[in-house]
């Protein structure tokens, strides 16, 4: 995707037009409503009244949890071994973090998630090697997860510039190890490591251009208008 794409969809889902129809009288959005099989059901979703989640032995019985201190659990169960948990195990934590009141937490397990993704397809054949239903959710987690994320995150511009940085200096200090796996093809049958330093340095590039569009202050304001009348302001940022 190019950086003109990219950005234009990022502006759609900051700006709360990827949302329901703006309404004056919207509630704060406390919770993350979303159904990705075969991964996560938030519970409140029209397939299921239960929270469900289903990435992994060890972190479904935390995630699925109500108690902020096992959702924690998890997340330091990711920070002691990171080589191997998947994106959508990232994307279920970030989820949870939002509805337990860790919006910070959630926007950067969101954009490490979304990092660690991009340097997969990035380096392996996605069809070739198997991977079509974890592409597919993390397309759905985007779509769905994405505009919940973002228009909380961009409440404070700055703040959510630092945690980008931060997410991205985790994401490549803590490469995805299922990349070097032997039974995942590489794309173009190239050599992993070098595409994956180009897939570091195709993420910078898209987070400079996009901090350089930010920084401009007719675009904050534009941003920050759109939002307004969408109602964004009183649905994330409380």
């Amino acid at each position: 995707m190019s950086f003109n794409n990219a950005l234009a969809a990022l502006l759609v889902t900051i700006s709360g037009a990827a949302l329901a129809e703006p309404n004056p009288d919207t509630k704060p959005v406390k919770l993350a409503e979303l159904y990705v099989t075969p991964y996560y059901d938030s519970g409140n979703s029209p397939f299921s009244d239960r929270r469900q989640v289903h990435v992994g032995k060890d972190f479904d019985p935390l995630l699925v949890s109500d108690r902020l201190e096992d959702v924690l659990k998890a997340r330091d169960l990711v920070l002691a071994q990171p080589d191997l948990v998947t994106p959508m195990t990232m994307m279920v934590l970030a989820a949870r973090l939002y509805d337990l009141g860790q919006r910070d937490d959630a926007v950067f397990w969101f954009y490490v998630a979304k990092n660690r993704y991009i340097t997969l397809m990035d380096v392996i054949d996605i069809q070739s090697s198997g991977l079509s239903e974890p592409a597919q959710a993390m397309n759905s987690f985007h779509e769905l997860l994405g505009p919940i994320i973002n228009s909380y995150a961009f409440c404070n511009i700055a703040n959510q510039q630092a945690i980008r940085r931060r997410a991205f200096d985790w994401a490549k200090a803590h490469a995805y190890q299922a990349i070097f796996l032997s039974q995942l093809t590489a794309s173009e049958g190239g050599d992993r490591k070098v595409a994956l330093e180009r897939s570091y340095a195709s993420i910078a590039e898209g987070m400079a251009k996009e901090s350089a569009y930010l920084a401009d202050p007719k675009n904050a304001t534009e941003i920050l208008e759109t939002r307004r009348k969408n109602h964004v302001i009183e649905q994330f940022c409380w």
